[in-house]
């Protein structure tokens, strides 16, 4: 399924679709946002205390984007794409990173995250694809085939919680 992007296009791109819906309603609102400081910390997901889940819609369009050799197992609690507090998929980066920000209204990112998780699973409905609500390390892990790492179930603390240098840990 996710190893054949080009079998996706219309999913790639309806899931494209939702990404921008989630970009303009964020920048219709900035204070409500937030304001990334770029410290990469929510990219530890294990440090941070919380987690990334994400849905196969978002897992093709990365396999879309990236390629099949380009995606990376997570054997750990961070976020493989992370590197020296830069993301290095930005442009591609799934629902839950457009949307969580340490300093943002953690009533717009739930109701941003609910809206999206919507039309996500209506994208699997409409193409046929068993909608799932996957922990990051374990799709990933899933489709490289690596073994299970990191922590891979249970459930994300609250998205409004402060950044860890704004908590002073």
């Amino acid at each position: 399924m996710v190893g054949e992007p080009a079998g996706h296009r219309r999913l790639v791109e309806e899931v494209a679709a939702v990404y921008e819906w989630l970009e303009s309603r964020l920048r219709c609102e900035p204070e409500r946002a937030g304001r990334c400081n770029a410290c990469g910390a929510c990219c530890d997901f294990v440090a941070y205390d919380h987690r990334l889940y994400v849905t196969p819609p978002e897992m093709i369009y990365l396999t879309a984007k990236l390629g099949v050799d380009r995606l990376e197992p997570m054997p750990g609690g961070r976020c493989p794409y992370q590197r020296d507090n830069q993301c290095t998929i930005y442009e591609y980066r799934f629902a839950g990173c457009r949307i969580f920000c340490c300093t943002g209204d953690p009533i717009l990112q739930s109701d941003l995250s609910e809206a999206a998780l919507k039309r996500l699973k209506l994208l699997c409905e409409e193409s046929q694809i068993p909608y799932r609500y996957q922990d990051l390390s374990a799709a990933l892990n899933d489709i490289t085939g690596a073994s299970e790492g990191g922590p891979s179930e249970g459930t994300s603390r609250s998205a409004g919680a402060a950044c860890p240098a704004e908590r002073g840990d």
